[in-house]
C-alpha cells in the first residue's frame, strides 16, 4: 500500500515537473486519427469509437430531462407574465417555442448520430476549413456565459441546503468590499457548489446517462413536492388564473412572437452543438425523441412554476417566481427541511445543465482549436476555471440588464450557424458526407485558399445584418427611437435567422454549386478509421486478425 501511494506520488510528481515546459503539455498522438500527416487531433475529435457508441432513446430523454430541468425553465413564465400577458400566453409561446427549436435540433441531431462527428468537425463541411472556427468560437463564447450564469445559480441553491442545517449561515459577516459585488456568505456557497461540481463535470460524455437519470427523478419529485406543499398552504393554486390582458391589438402580437422566439432563443446553443451528443447513439431513431421530450418538459415546468408562484402571492402576500427565492421563506424544523431537499435538487439541476449544454460543449470546441495541447478533460477544467472563477460569474448576474440582454442576443449569431449546417446537410449536401475529407485541410470542403465558403458568410451577413440594429436597442434602449421597423424582426431574431439563413444558403448553394463537394454517397469515417489503425498496427509488426479495432486513448489525462 506505501509502495502504490509512494509511486503515485512520485508519477505525480514527475508529470508537474514536465508541465513546467510547453512540451510537457502535448498530448500523445492517437491512433487511427484521420487528420493529415503531422497534424495533431485526438480521439475526442476523431469519429466516436464503436465502444463509445452507448446511448440509446432512454439516454436523450435522461439528457433532456438533465438539461430543461433547471431554474431558468421554471422561471420562463415570468418573463412573459412580466411584459403584460397572461398565463395563457405563457403556456403558446413555450409550446410553440419548443417545437419550434426541436426542429434544428433534429436536422443536425441526426447529422451527428449518422456521422458520429462532433460540432466543430461537422461545421467544416458548409463553413470551410478555416471559416468554421469563427462558428467554433461563437459557440463556444456563448457556452462559456451561460457556464458562469449557471454555476453561480447552483451557488444559491446551495445556500438554501447550508442555511437549512445551519441557520446561522446566513449571518456570517461580510469581509468583501460591495465593489466586488459578493458577499462572504455568497462567497462560500459559490466555492462549496463549484468544488462539489467540478469532479462530476470531468466525467466522460459517454458515461453521462445515469447522472442524467438521476438528476430527472431528483428534480421531477421535487417539482412536484413543490406544488403540492404550496397549494396546500394557500388551499388551492391562487388567483393568477384570473389576471387581465396589460396590452391588447397588434401590441400584444408583437409580444406573443417576441416571447414564442426567446424561448426558442433559449435553446439556440444546444440547437447548434446537438452534433456533439448525438454521435455518441447507437441508433439514430433517438433523435427523433427530442420532438416529444424537450415541449413536454418544459411545458411541465413551466405550469409548476406558474402554480406555485400563483399560490405564493396567497401564502406570502407576492408572487415569487424563483423557486429557491420561494424555498428561502420556509422556516422552521419542516420548512428548513423542505429548503434543503429543494436545494438539493436544484444544484443537482444545475451541474447536470451545466454537463449537457455548457461545459462539454465548451470543451470540444478548445479541442478542436488546440487540438495538440487539449483534450476533452483539459477543455473541461479550463472551462470551469475560466466561467467559475475569471469571468466573475456574480458580477454578471448583478450588472445591468444590458448585459443579460447581450447574452440573450447571442442568440442572432447562433442560429444563422445551425441553419447554415442544417441546410449543408440536408439540402446541398443530400445528406452525401466525405467524413475522412473533414479532417484534413487540403480536402474538397477547403473551397478555396482561404479555407472559407462564401456562401455560408454571405448567408450569415444575410441572417445577422438585420437583427442587429434590435439588438443593439434592447441592449441600450436609448436607442430604440431610432432603429424604426427594425425592431420587429428582433421580436422573432431566432426564427428569422434560422429561416433566413436556411433559405439563403440553400439558394446560393444551388446556382452556385461547389461541384466538388457534391458526392454520390457518404463516405463513412469508421472505415478509413480503422484502416488507419490496422496500418499502423502492420507497420509496428503486429497482426490484427479479423479482431475488431478498440481506439485506446489517453484522452482523459490532464
Amino acid at each position: 500500500m506505501a509502495s502504490a501511494v509512494r509511486n503515485r506520488f512520485q508519477k505525480i510528481k514527475a508529470g508537474a515537473k514536465a508541465k513546467t515546459k510547453p512540451s510537457g503539455w502535448i498530448l500523445p498522438q492517437e491512433k487511427g486519427a484521420l487528420g493529415d500527416e503531422g497534424t495533431w487531433t485526438n480521439i475526442d475529435m476523431d469519429v466516436t469509437p464503436y465502444e463509445r457508441r452507448t446511448w440509446t432513446a432512454v439516454t436523450m430523454a435522461g439528457f433532456w430531462f438533465s438539461d430543461a430541468l433547471n431554474a431558468q425553465s421554471w422561471e420562463a413564465p415570468a418573463t412573459i407574465l412580466a411584459v403584460g400577458l397572461t398565463y395563457r400566453e405563457a403556456i403558446v409561446c413555450i409550446i410553440f417555442g419548443s417545437l419550434c427549436c426541436t426542429v434544428p435540433l433534429v436536422l443536425n441531431g441526426i447529422l451527428g448520430a449518422r456521422l458520429h462527428v462532433p460540432f466543430p468537425v461537422a461545421m467544416r463541411s458548409s463553413f470551410g476549413w478555416y471559416f468554421a472556427r469563427f462558428a467554433v468560437v461563437v459557440r463556444m463564447t456563448t457556452a462559456l456565459f451561460w457556464h458562469a450564469i449557471q454555476t453561480y445559480t447552483g451557488s444559491t441553491a446551495m445556500t438554501q441546503m447550508i442555511r437549512a442545517i445551519w441557520p446561522s449561515f446566513l449571518d456570517i459577516p461580510n469581509h468583501i468590499p460591495e465593489s466586488v459585488g459578493i458577499t462572504t456568505q455568497q462567497m462560500v456557497s459559490h466555492l462549496i457548489f463549484w468544488s462539489i461540481q467540478f469532479p462530476i463535470l470531468l466525467t466522460p460524455p459517454h458515461k453521462l446517462q445515469w447522472f442524467f437519470i438521476f438528476k430527472f427523478v431528483v428534480v421531477s419529485i421535487t417539482c412536484v413536492g413543490v406544488v403540492i406543499a404550496m397549494c396546500k398552504k394557500a388551499g388551492g393554486s391562487g388567483d393568477i388564473w384570473k389576471q387581465e390582458y396589460k396590452v391588447s391589438g397588434a401590441a400584444r402580437s408583437w409580444l406573443i412572437l417576441s416571447s414564442l422566439s426567446s424561448i426558442t432563443g433559449g435553446w439556440a446553443t444546444m440547437a447548434t452543438n446537438i452534433p456533439d451528443f448525438t454521435r455518441y447513439l447507437k441508433r439514430e431513431q433517438g433523435v427523433y425523441w427530442q420532438v416529444l421530450f424537450l415541449p413536454l418538459i418544459q411545458l411541465c415546468l413551466g405550469i409548476f412554476g406558474i402554480v406555485s408562484t400563483s399560490a405564493a402571492k396567497v401564502v406570502y402576500g407576492e408572487y415569487i417566481w424563483d423557486p429557491l427565492h420561494l424555498a428561502g421563506q420556509w422556516n422552521g424544523p419542516s420548512g428548513r427541511a423542505g429548503a434543503f431537499f429543494v436545494g438539493f435538487a436544484w444544484v443537482i439541476a444545475q451541474i447536470g445543465t451545466n454537463l449537457s449544454a455548457n461545459v462539454i460543449s465548451c470543451a470540444n470546441d478548445m479541442t478542436a482549436l488546440f487540438p495538440k495541447y487539449i483534450n476533452i478533460r483539459r477543455g473541461v477544467i479550463i472551462a470551469t476555471i475560466t466561467a467559475g472563477w475569471i469571468m466573475v460569474p456574480w458580477k454578471i448576474i448583478h450588472s445591468a440588464a444590458s448585459l443579460l440582454a447581450f447574452m440573450a442576443g447571442l442568440g442572432t449569431f447562433l442560429a444563422p450557424i445551425a441553419a447554415i449546417m442544417a441546410a449543408d446537410y440536408w439540402i446541398v449536401k443530400k445528406t452525401h458526407i466525405d467524413v475522412p475529407a473533414l479532417y484534413k485541410s487540403r480536402s474538397r470542403y477547403r473551397y478555396n485558399e482561404a479555407g472559407t465558403n462564401w456562401r455560408a458568410a454571405a448567408a450569415f451577413l444575410i441572417s445577422l445584418v438585420p437583427n442587429l440594429p434590435g439588438m443593439a436597442a434592447s441592449v441600450n434602449p436609448s436607442l430604440q427611437s431610432g432603429i424604426g421597423g427594425s425592431k420587429y424582426i428582433y421580436y422573432m431574431f431566432y426564427i428569422w435567422g434560422f429561416t433566413s439563413a436556411f433559405v439563403s444558403y440553400s439558394v446560393l448553394s444551388h446556382f452556385f454549386p461547389e461541384p466538388i463537394t457534391l458526392i454520390e454517397e457518404t463516405i463513412p469515417g469508421e472505415v478509413a478509421f480503422e484502416e488507419a489503425s490496422a496500418t499502423e498496427e502492420k507497420a509496428d509488426g503486429s497482426d490484427g486478425g479479423d479482431e475488431k479495432v478498440v481506439v485506446k486513448s489517453a484522452d482523459y489525462e490532464v
